[in-house]
């Protein structure tokens, strides 16, 4: 509906980014779009904020009200041009999206350091008006307080010059190091012709490995085939897991393995696609930006923010959690060299030797692997079992529609209706793997948040993204027990966003969430996959449609805590070395790397030392090109959370249902509900009757 604009150029007329209202235009949207588009809107926006400016109350519908009403055509502008970045990657976006970058983030700038704005917001903290806010306008207004403090609201001149310097610069590295990792994963590759060379690969590897060969080979090429090959590997997470686990040939795993934890360095692809510089850059770059501030170091800053008291609070916790799995590590690796050597391996164990062992031992220790699973875990059939426990749980009916428009013939639109049908939500999913052009790894993100337009809700729309595996030939997509897992969890995150009751955009849904409480409805949601009842909703054989026999029920959730201090001591490791490379670090300092910090925090948390040309960090986009620097901790800190939430329904028990969905109804009224219109640790309390427990993550874990 372009009428939201008083008028449009006639060259502007049609741009799908500028017609705000419904859902996005994915069908229409291409580059050519973007950089009118956009300068356009920035120009609009920038008009729009020096009238606020100028005319600025000091109430809420004086100053934030107007706010959430310049904030929103973003959402249909640059919402979907950053969405498609991830997912529909191409040169041309990329250039038009570089573009319009600068603008845009400078535009971000002039809003979070408005002097009228902040002033406003002050004496509407402290104003007559404050107590007939309700608590959601309360924690908007003052999280708009203390984000204006950290964006260099009360820096003047050259400093300030400088501050707004460096938030340029870290938006366009942040973009360089995402596409970085995009071209490095897809410009590897290794072609396998010898069948001998693919022995012990499941069927389902080989006709994938085949299928990519014949989307990449020569237009005059044979036809690669599952059984005869050639067959063709990358570092995509669907083909480098299950070629890991199973590939028997160890010279190709360590091929594979070395190519893997190279990318985006200077150890790959003669260092085409090299982050090290870019790594340097954003820890450089990040602790001047929190010594403009007044703070001691980019940690200090970011735990701010965040739910967790500071960074000693949060090196407490990790040390606690460290301590408690190293045992558990070094007994895993033990058991691996054992196993080894029994079955005839001489030598050392190295990294690409790890994950094919486990899974021998997986196999001897239950008797089952990740392949025996896959064949009852078509995604048809999770997902209406997926939809039957939130339906259960929160009361809750999820429709797929047809007919919307989508960047992907892989993506499907869906609504969310409540008990008496109405829609409340809706969300697309794209579930599939596509390395050409996506990004790697799962996460959801706002498309549309729920908030008040003319009198009216706009109903909360997500984007669910998973890079599971893709249908092969005529077989329907088979997903690992592990990919059914992180749909759960990302579906958990995409319920939160659609489930929210607060209509000020601010605090609805995930927004104004303390980042290390984020992760609680998504981790709590993958606790389900393990519970029997919701697993026979979910399974069903591709062939037959039964569910997962009993048998093998109980051998996966006997495996639950298989390998579990190495499990916890991957993610302690990732959330250490985070902290560390933003506590006060400084590339160079010292004669001290990125990488050497990452080896120093190794020495710790891994019972094996990471090879001397690992280059983790060039591929590490949550801390790098995401929401988590300073923040990976997050992960832990939430799981807390999560594991004593589903522990209120353990207590009342899995099997009683009436039980069960009481807890869900509150879960929903809280955790889902109530988004960031107050603190995390109150809503928790709101849920649980009292503060988190610690201990049942460890006996989640199996490490109590």
């Amino acid at each position: 509906m372009t009428a939201y604009f008083a008028s449009l150029p006639p060259e502007l007329a049609g741009n799908p980014l500028l017609e705000i209202g419904g859902l996005p235009k994915f069908d229409q949207i291409e580059a050519a779009h973007v950089e009118p588009a956009m300068t356009f809107l920035l120009d609009e926006s920038e008009k729009a904020l020096s009238k606020l400016e100028g005319e600025i109350e000091a109430t809420w519908l004086g100053c934030f009200k107007k706010l959430e009403e310049i904030d929103r055509p973003f959402e249909y502008g640059w919402g979907p041009v950053s969405h498609l970045l991830s997912v529909k990657n191409s040169d041309e976006l990329r250039e038009a999206y570089e573009s319009v970058l600068d603008a845009a983030t400078r535009f971000g700038l002039r809003m979070s350091q408005s002097k009228p704005i902040y002033e406003a917001a002050i004496a509407i903290r402290d104003g007559d008006e404050w107590g007939r806010l309700d608590a959601a306008q309360q924690r908007i207004v003052e999280k708009s307080i203390q984000s204006a403090e950290r964006s260099g609201i009360a820096l003047e001149g050259e400093a300030r010059e400088r501050f707004n310097e460096i938030a340029q610069e870290l938006s366009q590295l942040s973009t360089k190091f995402s596409n970085n990792v995009l071209d490095s994963t897809k410009a590897w590759e290794l072609f396998v012709t010898e069948a001998a060379d693919v022995e012990g690969l499941p069927n389902s590897a080989l006709a994938m490995a085949a299928q990519s060969y014949n989307s990449a080979k020569a237009e005059d090429a044979a036809e690669a085939t599952t059984e005869a090959g050639p067959w063709r590997f990358t570092l995509d997470g669907p083909s480098f897991l299950p070629f890991m686990q199973h590939c028997r040939n160890r010279e190709l795993r360590e091929q594979v393995y070395r190519a893997f934890v190279s990318r985006a360095s200077d150890q790959l692809q003669d260092g085409k696609f090299d982050n090290s510089q870019l790594i340097d850059q954003f820890l450089t770059l990040r602790d001047e930006k929190a010594k403009l501030l007044g703070f001691g170091s980019f940690a200090e800053l970011s735990l701010d923010a965040k739910m967790a008291p500071g960074v000693e609070a949060v090196e407490e916790v990790l040390e606690t959690l460290r301590e408690a799995s190293i045992d558990a590590g070094k007994k895993d690796l033990d058991e691996l060299r054992e196993l080894a050597a029994a079955e005839g391996f001489s030598g050392e164990l190295m990294h690409w030797d790890l994950a094919f062992w486990a899974e021998r031992l997986r196999g001897k220790k239950f008797d089952y692997t990740d392949e025996d699973l896959r064949p009852y875990l078509p995604l048809e059939r999770v997902l209406d079992g997926m939809f039957a426990l939130t339906q259960k749980l929160f009361g809750i009916q999820v429709r797929q529609k047809v007919g919307i428009p989508v960047w992907h013939d892989d993506v499907r639109f869906f609504e969310v209706l409540d008990e008496n049908e109405n829609t409340i939500a809706q969300f697309y999913l794209d579930p599939f793997s596509r390395p050409a052009d996506k990004r790697g790894g799962a996460w959801m993100n706002t498309c549309l948040s729920r908030r008040q337009v003319d009198g009216a809700v706009q109903i909360p729309v997500a984007h669910l993204i998973c890079n599971s595996t893709p249908p092969v030939g005529d077989q329907p997509s088979l997903m690992t027990f592990r990919e059914v897992e992180t749909l759960f969890h990302e579906f958990g995150h995409g319920l939160q966003h659609m489930l929210t009751v607060i209509d000020h955009v601010d605090a609805a849904g995930i927004n104004g969430i303390e980042w290390d409480a984020v992760e609680l409805p998504s981790q709590f949601m993958e606790n389900w996959c393990y519970h029997r009842a919701t697993m026979e909703q979910f399974s069903g054989h591709v062939e037959t449609g039964e569910p997962i026999p009993t048998e093998l029920f109980e051998k996966l959730t006997a495996a639950r805590t298989f390998r579990a201090g190495t499990q916890m001591l991957r993610q302690l490791n990732f959330g250490m070395t985070d902290l560390a490379l933003h506590g006060g670090f400084l590339p160079g300092a010292g004669g001290e790397t990125a990488f050497d910090v990452q080896r120093r925090i190794a020495e710790k948390t891994s019972v094996m030392p990471p090879l001397p040309e690992d280059r983790f960090l060039c591929g590490f986009s949550h801390i790098f090109a995401g929401g988590y620097a300073a923040g990976y901790y997050s992960y832990k800190w939430a799981e807390i959370l999560s594991a004593d939430a589903f522990s209120a329904f353990e207590e009342v028990g899995l099997d009683n249902d009436s039980a069960v969905t009481e807890k869900g109804r509150k879960f929903r009224e809280t955790v889902l509900a109530l988004g960031g219109s107050r603190h995390p640790l109150d809503v928790f309390k709101d849920f649980r009757g009292r503060e988190p427990d610690p201990n049942a993550l460890l006996r989640h874990s199996g490490l109590a």
